[in-house]
């Protein structure tokens, strides 16, 4: 291929395939300089080889990414939820779109969005995104079907999360659903062999409590928990707690498969969409066969829709870049920043939602365990041996 696929390695390691890789003895002029006794730039090169110095812009570049793709993140989970309540309690006149049909579409619009920017990456050249796309896809069977396994257990973690809300009270739900961002750290910690420190796992502590605060139920809530008898509550209790587990599985797995290869970011989120738009239409077969012979594929769908299904596209590709430049348990912080966020624009616009104190309290310790997680403190120089 005449350009090398971007690759970003785990830790510190510089990315090299994203420029190419350098011939030796190449300079670059303002980039290299050569240092006949060796150096700490030059690594292990040899006596009077070139050595690379390392800009400091290229790492406070990939820093700014992080940030950004979880500011993108954060706007795009907050938009996607009230637009969907708003989208789902919206009077009509006839049929409600089906959600399994938005899911299928979404995978098929984010799928179609990565071939576009396959297709810029390599010069806006058609043929040799479909070159890239068969090599990659088609030419290495065995790494599509690693993205199966995320794919089915993204799918099995959606009917449970149907079952759990079926079961349980929207609060109670999303306060065991937080679980996931603790299974996450401890599938980071075994699969990844990530090392968090002390102030890491107080900064989960303080999230979990956090985001309990501000779920809180009111005494509404409270009463309608209590019409649930007790076995719908272990139902759900159990569907909830094993999505929370597959959702931390599947997470850091797609994150072990994009930082452990040197493929494309895009290209392994087209091979994700073609086993999630094959395993959404068979939800669609199972659970809305019958609405969909009777009344269409497209019943129900207005601009509304669209936008949900465009937002839900996008939510995909900000997650894998989320993935790929921070790390899934700051994906996890993003997630609960949204609620947050949702919480008071649900004040400010629908108005179906009045913040308590302990709705502020909540999200202050939330926002404090954001900046906790994130904190690095600088490392003390080495003194130098006189």
């Amino acid at each position: 291929m005449s350009r090398a696929r971007s690759h970003v390695t785990q830790g510190s390691q510089s990315t090299q395939a994203e420029h190419g890789t350098k011939e030796p003895g190449t300079k670059t002029p303002g980039r290299e300089r050569t240092d006949p006794q060796g150096s700490p730039f030059s690594g292990k090169s040899r006596p009077g080889s070139t050595a690379t110095i390392e800009q400091p812009e290229r790492g406070e570049a990939m820093v700014s990414l992080k940030h950004l793709s979880l500011g993108v993140l954060v706007l795009q989970t907050t938009g996607l939820v009230l637009i969907m309540r708003y989208s789902r309690t919206l009077p009509l006149d006839g049929p409600r779109y089906l959600a399994s049909t938005a899911v299928v579409l979404a995978e098929l619009l984010k799928i179609a969005t990565c071939v576009l920017l396959i297709g810029y990456e390599h010069g806006s050249s058609g043929r040799t995104a479909l070159l890239v796309l068969r090599e990659e896809i088609i030419g290495k069977p065995m790494e599509t079907l690693k993205l199966a396994v995320p794919s089915g257990i993204y799918t099995l973690q959606n009917n449970l999360l149907y079952v759990a809300l079926s079961n349980l009270d929207a609060a109670t739900y999303q306060v065991t659903y937080q679980l996931k961002i603790l299974t996450t750290a401890l599938f980071s910690v075994f699969m990844l062999n990530r090392q968090l420190s002390g102030h890491k796992w107080l900064s989960l502590l303080i999230l979990v409590v956090g985001v309990a605060l501000v779920q809180w139920p009111s005494d509404a809530a409270s009463s309608g928990r209590q019409s649930l008898s007790v076995g719908s509550q272990v139902v759900g209790l159990v569907a909830v707690l094993i999505a929370c587990v597959s959702s931390g599985f599947a997470g850091v797995y797609f994150e072990k498969i994009l930082k452990g290869s040197r493929q494309s970011v895009w290209v392994r989120n087209i091979q994700l969409g073609l086993f999630g738009t094959l395993f959404g239409l068979i939800g669609v077969i199972v659970y809305d066969g019958d609405k969909v012979w009777q009344q269409g594929f497209l019943q129900g769908y207005n601009s509304i829709t669209w936008v949900v299904v465009i937002l839900q596209a996008v939510g995909g590709l900000v997650v894998a870049a989320v993935i790929k430049y921070a790390d899934n348990i700051l994906k996890g912080f993003a997630a609960s920043f949204s609620i947050i966020l949702s919480s008071f624009i649900s004040y400010m616009w629908l108005q179906d939602f009045i913040p308590t104190s302990v709705f502020f309290v909540g999200a202050t310790l939330v926002i404090l365990a954001t900046f906790l997680y994130g904190y690095e403190p600088k490392a003390l120089p080495v003194p130098m041996k006189i």
